[in-house]
Formats: C-alpha cells, sequence, structure tokens
C-alpha cells in the first residue's frame, strides 16, 4: 500500500516506522516546510493519506485528499466543527474517511468500558463524576479529543450532566475536564466516581506513541479498498 502523511513530526515518524515494518511504502511526506508539495499529481501516488497535522488546516487537508480520489483517515482533533463538511463531501465523492479521537487499539477499548460503566452508574447518582487527562505540553488543544469522546460518552448516558466544561466546576450538569500539560507524557485519562463511602476509577495510560501509530496503520489498510465514513469500532469490529 501507497501512503501518504500529512503531518510529519514525531506521530508521523511513529507512523512512518510502523508502515514501513509492515511492507508499505511512504510516498509522500507533508510537514510546515514543504507545503507546497501538496499536489494533485503528489497525492494521488497514496492509496490512502494519514493526516496529523493540527486544528487549523486537518479540514482542508482531508477535502483536499477526497477531492482527489484518495482515501483519508485523520486523527487530528479540535477541527470537528467542520466534520459535517468533510462528511458530507465524502459522500458526494464516494471517496472513504475514517477519524478518530485517538486510534489506539486499547483507548478505543477504554471506550467502550467508560460507556458500560457510565450506564451501570447512570442511577447512582450519589457519585461525582470527574475526568481528568494528562498530555505533554507541545499538545495545542485542551481538552483532548479523547477527553471530549469520553465525556459525551458519559453525558449520553448519565441522568446528571448534559454539558462538559474544561475546568473545576460547582454546577452539577456540568462534567468537569481537568487538563494537564507535562512535558514528555505521551497521555493519561482517567474517569472518576466518587462518593462519601468509595470511589470508583478507570484509567488508561500510554507509554509511548506506538499504539496510536499501529492503529492509524491498521485504519489505513482497513479502508484502502473501500468507501464510505468509519470509525475504529468498524476497524475493530466493536
Amino acid at each position: 500500500m501507497n501512503i501518504a502523511l500529512l503531518g510529519y513530526g514525531k506521530m508521523g515518524k511513529a507512523i512512518e516506522e510502523i508502515a514501513i515494518q509492515k511492507g508499505h511504502q511512504i510516498v509522500l511526506r507533508i510537514n510546515d516546510l514543504n507545503l507546497e508539495d501538496l499536489t494533485k499529481e503528489n497525492i494521488t501516488k497514496a492509496d490512502v493519506a494519514i493526516e496529523f497535522t493540527n486544528p487549523e488546516s486537518a479540514a482542508s487537508n482531508i477535502l483536499f485528499c477526497l477531492d482527489n480520489k484518495v482515501a483519508v483517515v485523520s486523527g487530528t482533533t479540535g477541527w470537528l466543527a467542520e466534520l459535517k463538511t468533510v462528511e458530507e463531501k465524502c459522500r458526494a465523492t464516494n471517496g472513504a474517511f475514517l477519524y478518530a479521537s485517538n486510534f489506539s487499539i486499547g483507548v478505543n477499548i477504554f471506550f467502550e468500558l467508560n460507556k458500560k460503566l457510565a450506564s451501570l452508574m447512570k442511577s447512582h447518582t450519589v457519585y461525582e463524576i470527574n475526568l481528568e487527562e494528562i498530555h505533554h505540553t507541545q499538545k495545542k488543544d485542551a481538552p483532548s479529543g479523547t477527553a471530549i469522546t469520553l465525556a459525551q460518552e458519559i453525558i449520553q448516558q448519565s441522568s446528571q450532566k448534559n454539558t462538559w466544561v474544561n475546568n473545576i466546576t460547582n454546577n452539577e450538569s456540568e462534567l468537569s475536564i481537568i487538563s494537564k500539560r507535562i512535558d514528555e507524557v505521551p497521555g493519561t485519562h482517567s474517569v472518576k466516581y466518587s462518593s462519601p463511602i468509595d470511589d470508583i476509577e478507570i484509567i488508561h495510560t500510554a507509554h509511548n506513541r506506538q499504539g496510536f501509530a499501529q492503529g492509524a496503520v491498521l485504519a489505513a489498510e482497513y479502508i484502502a479498498d473501500k468507501k464510505g465514513i468509519f470509525s475504529m469500532k468498524n476497524v475493530l469490529n466493536f
């Protein structure tokens, strides 16, 4: 499979390493220093583009791939106000698009655990819910896309919470997400239910970027010969 890497920072390089190990070819690498190389001629050399850039350019990068009939996997967070436009373009071009706030297989299992726990706790309103995420200092958005996904899953199940906020709150209808930025931390997410009697907590801790990179390559392999809009649930058969 021929892969274009849109975003060639630490994550892009981790993806490249795994993709090559699996026998794939990297035919295009785009970063801030060679944006002029993102052309129709170059992108159409790829079967799939893997996009890890920034919130400002993610949507335009994805739309460019779809316009040029190249399947695209995106892991950039912070741009989802434009997700509807991207999905409409994917349908209009009969393309293939997969977005995930986190590609780690472990995190996607964690998402399923979070939904199940939220469902079980729905009627136990004595418990207060708190969500915390820790990432490296270079992460540009807060809260993380993973934390937002966790929060949305909890809100869908909760009889108490109807929105999330990125700070400590005393409003019982708001779910608090606490974001911390610590140098060289790949990512930790925790969901905690606290009562005067006890606490229940689930935690996912990433040790490095390899899990995210492996999942991104797996997603690219999955959509390479497909048409439609997908998620990691499809890739992992959840």
